[in-house]
């Protein structure tokens, strides 16, 4: 029999339940596959995270091989033609600042590999009532122009950032857990949080429009409202509207999960889908296994751990849920403001006192019948996305965490203040609850979409304090979710840091390996 090699770090005594309990290589046998050889790397798990780490072990010369319960890779990347073959909804993830600004998948060159960033004129809007709506445009001096008096004070707070988008980036989705390279940027965007993640943001714009514009992007954090988190939030996600945009992938979200897939293949990476792994040993001797799961799904799937750390992980705190509708539609949303079916993303909060009190109240698990609801188009950017008379409309409501009502009727209603007789144009519809959302992806804990509520010190911490945040103290076996730095959006950062420090310490690879399709690696 075949005996496990993740030993503990913290004691040289394995424990009984994983020395030989189970023959790892008789299990997978059993499930009908024959096993010729470990690799040297195995990943549960295939979304971006997974899919990042893959790459990178892949590239590094490494055998992987990734295990995946669904029966099509991609995890929240994953699209499917919902009501007609013809139209493609993605059913998760369906806009992408973080994609054209992540190191990683920056080095990876998306487009080189004919992966098409969509990025519209108006990155996002925020309808208020009677008709009014506020504009984010690509366009700094557009946004400006359009914001009236606080115009200058929306350039004083996003113009710096822009001037700086690589170093905020840069330490934005990092392990959090060195010094930044830039202190001044960290210092300029650490007093910008400060006036706008707390009460103090409501004295930061004169006007309605400007304050509800900025709480909509803050209200991305999925918590309560106004907090440090949430502010860091808006003046990531704020400024790279003005950058790089907020863009839907041509086709949809499932190509980068294609391409990213194509490159793993293409490095002797081996996939395998519809499986489910309940326990570490059936994974056979790998020097290395990276876990694209919550802490939850290490618990159950990982006996041995200590207890100590067992505690920790069960301390681990899971923010608010999302429900998710998908519409078919006849038209283009009728927006009350027309200039808001131009925009890719929409906000719908109302004002920010509204919002600040729907999203605390959310997060303390007390429902509203007004709560936040995005709404993607993503025909605005990528018209191939739509037929005469089909089009598709995404949308999520924040909700309490497990949350069981019907999310069609939450977001339709929402909808419908903003946009008069658009339930006259609905042709299909679905809806999956908060707490249907996490059968649906046991990542999404009670419908939690972010892997872990985005708190200041957890975001910092997650999932537990340790000095690498991807190891475990069970040897040769790391977490690379959005559960560890650095959180929750399509960047693929996570899996690829959790990827290095495998690297580093099962291989004594110090170098992360190049990315590009040319052979660039990052900078």
């Amino acid at each position: 029999m075949l005996h496990l090699r993740f030993h503990l770090r913290t004691s040289p005594q394995v424990p009984g339940v994983l020395r030989g309990a189970i023959d790892p290589v008789r299990t997978l046998r059993s499930a009908g596959e024959s096993v010729a050889s470990d690799p040297d790397v195995v990943i549960v798990g295939t979304g971006p995270n997974g899919l990042a780490a893959g790459v990178t072990m892949a590239r590094a010369g490494l055998r992987v091989t990734l295990y995946e319960q669904a029966t099509s890779i991609g995890g929240g990347l994953r699209g499917a033609s919902l009501f007609d073959r013809d139209i493609t909804h993605d059913i998760c993830a369906a806009v992408h600042p973080m994609a054209v600004a992540s190191p990683f998948l920056r080095a990876f060159d998306l487009a080189a590999r004919g992966v098409e960033a969509l990025a519209p004129d108006i990155s996002y809007a925020h309808p208020l009532d009677g008709g009014r709506a506020a504009l984010a445009h690509r366009s700094l001096e557009e946004t400006c122009a359009g914001l009236g008096p606080d115009g200058p004070r929306w350039r004083r707070l996003m113009e710096p950032l822009l001037e700086h988008s690589a170093g905020v980036v840069e330490m934005m989705l990092s392990s959090q857990r060195a010094l930044p390279g830039d202190l001044g940027v960290a210092s300029a965007f650490a007093r910008r949080t400060l006036a706008h993640g707390t009460r103090l943001a409501s004295h930061g714009f004169r006007t309605e429009e400007a304050r509800a514009l900025l709480t909509g992007v803050a209200a991305h954090v999925v918590g309560p409202m106004p907090s440090m988190a949430s502010g860091a939030v808006a003046l990531l996600l704020g400024h790279l509207a003005h950058g790089g945009g907020w863009p839907v992938l041509r086709g949809g979200s499932v190509r980068m999960a294609e391409v990213l897939a194509d490159d793993i293949r293409a490095h002797g990476g081996v996939f395998h889908t519809g499986r489910r792994i309940t326990d570490l040993r059936q994974l056979g001797r790998p020097k290395a296994v990276l876990l694209d799961l919550t802490p939850k799904g290490l618990a159950r799937i990982a006996p041995g751990l200590p207890t100590g750390y067992r505690r920790r992980l069960a301390r681990f705190r899971y923010g608010p849920g999302a429900a998710k509708a998908d519409f078919l539609v006849s038209d283009p949303i009728p927006w009350a403001d027309p200039a808001v079916g131009r925009a890719g993303t929409v906000h719908l909060g109302g004002t920010q006192a509204q919002m600040w009190r729907q999203e605390t109240a959310t997060a303390r698990g007390r429902a509203t019948d007004e709560p936040f609801v995005l709404v993607v188009d993503p025909a605005v950017a990528d018209p191939e996305r739509a037929r005469p008379g089909k089009r598709p409309v995404w949308a999520y409501a924040h909700v309490p965490n497990g949350d069981r009502r019907d999310a069609v009727e939450l977001v339709r209603a929402r909808i419908e203040r903003y946009a008069p007789g658009f339930s006259e144009t609905i042709v299909a519809q679905r809806g999956i609850s908060a707490h249907d959302y996490e059968s649906h992806n046991p990542n999404y804990v009670g419908g939690d979409i972010g892997a872990g509520a985005m708190t200041l010190l957890q975001s910092v911490l997650r999932p537990t304090a340790r000095l690498d945040p991807y190891t475990t103290p069970l040897r040769g076996v790391y977490l690379c979710s959005a559960s560890t730095p650095p959180g929750p959006g399509v960047h693929g950062m996570a899996g690829h840091l959790a990827a290095c420090s495998a690297l580093r310490r099962e291989f004594g690879i110090r170098r992360a390996p190049s990315l590009g399709p040319k052979g660039r690696g990052m900078k």
